[in-house]
């Protein structure tokens, strides 16, 4: 007797992702590692810390460090006088704040299918993300959020814009 034979179906996401944009890509967090989102907040350098790093803020009472998503991509500096907006992420037991353009809504995927990261986007965003998903206006590109808040080994490219103190 042959062992019924089990057609692969493409991943289904049955999950909501807390969406964003950075530098024109449409991104997004599994919401179960948002913790929440904030406006801008005054940011405190960190002495020779990379330029991913952007630095600290004080989430109420918490130190939280603030890393710049368009720097950790590989994509090219937020103009002068635009202050980006917070993705408090929880990732490996740590809080982190990710710092994208914009805000979007939380959306929900249940139906849609992961597809795999196109080839012919930069390394450093294929390194971040895990997936995209073809929705009716645009594409999602599904964030890893473990991989998004890992700046060892990260080239640094950009130049510091925002107001840090």
């Amino acid at each position: 007797m042959s062992a019924p034979t089990i057609a692969r179906q493409p991943t289904v996401l049955a999950r909501q992702y807390c969406t964003f944009w950075v530098a024109g890509l449409h991104l997004g967090l599994a919401v179960e590692h948002v913790q929440e989102v904030l406006r801008y907040q005054q940011l405190t350098r960190v002495p020779n810390a990379p330029d991913t790093v952007r630095g600290l803020i004080n989430l109420r009472g918490q130190i939280v460090t603030a890393l710049d998503l368009r720097s950790r991509l590989g994509l090219p500096a937020r103009s002068d006088g635009e202050l980006p907006m917070n993705v408090i992420v929880r990732s490996r037991g740590e809080v982190v704040s990710l710092l994208v353009d914009d805000i979007g809504d939380v959306m929900d995927t249940d139906g849609f299918s992961l597809q795999p990261t196109p080839a012919n986007l930069p390394t450093t965003v294929q390194d971040v993300v895990r997936g995209v998903v073809p929705l009716t206006h645009s594409i999602l590109l599904v964030v890893d959020a473990d991989r998004a808040v890992d700046v060892s080994g990260v080239t640094d490219t950009s130049t510091r814009s925002e107001g840090a103190s």
